[in-house]
Parts: C-alpha cells; structure tokens; sequence
C-alpha cells in the first residue's frame, strides 16, 4: 500500500493537468502549473525519480488524466511461470509494459512477449484487471492499473531484447528476485494458484 503522501501527490497532479487542459484565463493557469509544481516536488520527495524526470513526463500527458495501463503477459509451462529479467533493475518480471495507442490489451501482450522473451503467443484469458496502489510495490509518480492475462506458446524460442537480459521458467518454490515495481511475490503466487484451479476468480480491484 502506497502512503497517502504519494497518492495526495498523484491526485494533485490530475487536478492540475484538467485544469491546464480546460482553463482559459490566465490566472487560472498559473495556479494550475503551481500544483503542478507541488505534485511534483511531492513526488520527487517520495519516490526515486528525480524531478526533472517527473516534470518531462508530467508535461507530456496531455488532456483528461486518466490511470496509466501496464499489461502482463502469463504463461506457464510444466507448473512453471516464465519470467524475463530485467536490464534496468537486475530483477525479474512477466514479460510486459505500457499499453500502446492504436492496440488492444490482446495485441500489446503479444508484442510485448515477442520483445521480451521471443516468443510467439495468443492470448487466451484476463487473469487480473488490479489498481497498482493497493498491492505492495515501492511508491509510483502514476497512478496504474496492471493487466494480467494467460497466453500460450505458439511458437519462437527464447531471445532477450532491448530491455531484458534473460528468459527462463520458475517453479513456484523457486522464484528469482523479483522486480518489485512491476510485479509482487503474492500476486505471482496467486497466479499460480489460478493455474492450480482454473475457476478462480480472476483479481479485480
């Protein structure tokens, strides 16, 4: 769980951005760009991005505010997961990330996996639609929602890619170190859980 610092933080910087987005009067603006200021100094604070960061990506988010989607392909093979380790942490995730414009959630995890591990897969069910805040991931400037979903392989064979370094299959008792920011041990282990026993419910928040 996220401290209400960062989650006032996020929550002043969607104020900001609307009214950046639909104001006209000139003062208006300026008090605007001030809580924009606020959040991020707020988020500088609380998290390990630097400000300059923050404000770059803060001021190339344009319109409506709405929750950045982070999608995560599953796959399992022999009651193992397959995980891909990341350059920039060491640590290993699900193959995934940001959602693309233009793409479905479908069609992003299949890319995705194909960058990162190489492989080919179809998708074939949602496993979780959760919101990041409420599960135990170090402090984001974004507000996040993760997609899981269950694919199989269809084809091609392990390659790392631009930000990966290795792919490899876990057992449950012997995961890796996991990259916190984009996935926990209890959200991993309730994956495993559902590829134990099909009919359960998928995570929602």
């Amino acid at each position: 769980m996220q401290t209400k610092w960062i989650e006032w933080a996020k929550q002043i910087q969607a104020i900001s951005q609307a009214g950046l987005t639909y104001s006209k009067d000139v003062y208006d603006i300026e008090r605007f760009e001030q809580l924009r200021t606020l959040s991020i100094e707020i988020l500088n604070e609380y998290t390990d991005v630097d400000s300059d960061k923050i404000r770059n990506l803060f001021a190339n988010e344009m319109g409506y505010p709405t929750p950045k989607v982070d999608v995560r392909g599953v796959i399992f093979k022999d009651n193992q997961i397959l995980l891909v380790r990341e350059r920039a942490d060491g640590a290993w995730s699900l193959p995934g990330g940001w959602a693309d414009i233009g793409l479905s959630s479908k069609e992003v995890v299949v890319k995705e996996v194909k960058e990162e591990s190489g492989l080919d897969v179809i998708p074939v069910k949602l496993l979780g639609l959760i919101d990041k805040k409420f599960y135990n991931h170090p402090p984001s400037a974004f507000h996040v929602y993760k997609v899981f979903i269950l694919c199989e392989i269809v084809g091609g064979q392990f390659k790392t890619g631009i930000e990966t370094e290795q792919v490899g299959f876990f057992e449950e008792e012997y995961l890796p170190d996991l990259s916190k920011d984009r996935n926990t041990i209890e959200q991993i282990q309730t994956l495993f859980e559902m590829m134990k026993n099909p009919n359960k419910e998928i995570m929602f928040d």
